[in-house]
């Protein structure tokens, strides 16, 4: 448990009463367990008033400027990374204690040499890791004119010494360990650092951390049983290898919830754009977005899986399913596997995506086996290590996408010529979808698409709206450990943040590949 203890936020062990003997203690960066503990059991709560939140920032030395500050006030990271740099300046500070244990650097491509950089080349990371680099530097470029001279800043403790490396280092910080709570009267949240419980590294599993708003507190049970003298595990999310590398500077090897990202879109010189627009509409799903290939089989989820569909679809089948004889459960039935549209119509979605997901390993310059003899070597860097794992499994991820959508254009292709019947649905079984992340199922329409993508769509617009205001033409820095609203780590897919300077290449991919399914029509 973590607890005040003169006036200091500081750590011991919980009673032996409340925790059965369940004990740990901190080795450098990590907990370990000093007894035994059993999965399940309750062994760590935080209190709010040990959380340092954006809440304790606006009541600390840092509230008059972000009581002026529009970028402050609108990017809660930013504010903690600025409440951080303060609290660390002031040696009677509450929480530098908990300061003192935070890492002195970080892993992050922040931290990257140059020649390390260059290992991701062509990974899709590479752009995320370059915004990373272009917003943190214009953003220490605006806060440092601005602790200079703006006369709400002058009690800050950065005045006379506010460096690049004492913000990358704050940046890193936040963006490695920052997770949502909820507000005291629980009606929004906010971001927290959460001492103590950020210590814990991430394996598989399930989220094992929730917020007491009764208690006020964090808490945490055991993801699994714990031996004396083990590490202490809690599972972040359902994150990509991308995400980890980019946003807290660790590769996770065996990661299952792995994947890459593809860009897709109807394009609006397609005959059938209107038609197909409107199936995918009913459906829930926009005709332009950045879906996922999963490493794990299926490797295209119940919305993508969808997508294609419709993508795919010939003017009688788009009819049908707007104007036909149950054309409603049609729409429902679209993201479930067993029941396709038609034989051609998965003949030519999966030929579609065999053709993409190779087209997308070309962009490599090296090959799955360049990359596994690099690896052999004993002379690269930490970081280097990290790099060239995340492209390797990236081609991974691809080729297995590639088999995949191969094995099942042979098996269509099979039921077509054959002239198989398509399977049949029940009333009772239609629009059951299987949901990637939950593991529950629920009809697609009744679903929000890629909830995690628009929450970071509508943080991206608050940032856009917030620098314009500020004069100034980059956004801040988004990504992190992130939460969901019972305070564990996040399941959020990144997305690029330099979507409309994106927006001329994103089109001309959706026309492409509208062009590549006429050609294969």
């Amino acid at each position: 448990m973590l607890s005040v203890e003169g006036e200091k936020p500081s750590v011991h062990c919980m009673s032996a009463g409340s925790c059965r003997g369940a004990f740990f203690q901190m080795e450098e960066t990590q907990l370990v367990r000093i007894y035994t503990m059993q999965a399940e059991e309750l062994f760590l709560w935080v209190p709010r008033k040990l959380l340092m939140t954006v809440e304790s920032a606006k009541n600390s030395v840092l509230g008059s400027l972000y009581s002026q500050d529009r970028i402050l006030q609108a990017l809660g990271n930013i504010t903690l990374a600025f409440h951080l740099l303060c609290e660390r300046a002031n040696p009677s500070s509450f929480w530098l204690p908990y300061i003192m244990t935070l890492p002195s650097e970080y892993d992050t491509p922040l931290y990257f040499e140059e020649e390390e950089v260059q290992y991701l080349q062509s990974t899709q990371a590479i752009h995320d890791v370059f915004s990373q680099y272009k917003n943190t530097a214009r953003q220490y470029a605006y806060f440092y004119k601005v602790i200079q001279s703006h006369p709400n800043a002058n009690k800050l403790p950065l005045k006379e010494s506010f460096t690049y490396d004492d913000y990358r280092w704050a940046v890193s910080s936040v963006m490695t360990r920052q997770n949502q709570i909820p507000t005291e009267d629980g009606s929004r949240v906010t971001l927290a650092l959460i001492p103590l419980w950020d210590m814990c590294n991430h394996t598989n599993g399930l989220i094992t951390t929730g917020y007491n708003l009764e208690d006020d507190r964090c808490e945490c049970v055991a993801l699994q049983d714990f031996k004396e003298g083990e590490q202490i595990y809690i599972f972040y999310g359902t994150r990509s290898n991308a995400e980890f590398v980019i946003h807290n500077g660790f590769f996770f090897d065996n990661n299952s919830h792995d994947r890459v990202k593809i860009k897709l879109g109807v394009s609006k010189s397609d005959r059938l754009y209107a038609m197909k627009s409107e199936v995918l509409a009913r459906a829930g799903i926009p005709t332009s977005s950045v879906f996922a290939l999963h490493i794990m089989e299926p490797p295209i989820s119940a919305q993508l899986l969808a997508f294609l569909r419709v993508f795919c679809m010939t003017e009688e089948e788009l009819k049908e399913h707007l104007i036909g004889e149950h054309a409603i459960d049609k729409i429902f039935t679209l993201g479930n596997s067993d029941f396709p549209v038609s034989w051609e119509n998965e003949v030519k979605l999966w030929t579609f995506l065999e053709a993409r997901a190779s087209l997308l390993l070309k962009t490599y310059k090296t090959t799955v086996e360049d990359d596994k003899f690099l690896l052999e070597r004993d002379d690269l860097t930490f970081h280097a290590t990290m790099a060239i794992k995340l492209r390797l499994v990236e081609k991974e991820i691809l080729e297995k996408a590639v088999k995949s959508a191969s094995d099942n254009r042979k098996q269509y292709s099979k039921q077509l010529e054959e002239g198989a019947p398509l399977p049949k649905y029940e009333e009772s079984n239609i629009a059951l979808l299987e949901n990637t992340v939950t593991d529950s199922k629920l009809p697609l329409v009744l679903r929000n698409f890629e909830e995690e993508e628009d929450a970071e769509d509508q943080e991206e617009l608050k940032m856009q709206e917030s620098i314009a205001m500020a004069n100034i033409t980059e956004n801040g820095f988004t990504h992190s450990k992130g939460a969901i609203l019972n305070g564990t780590k996040s399941e959020n897919e990144s997305v690029n943040q330099d979507s409309s300077s994106k927006e001329a290449e994103d089109t001309k991919e959706s026309s492409d590949s509208s062009e590549e399914v006429k050609k294969q029509s």
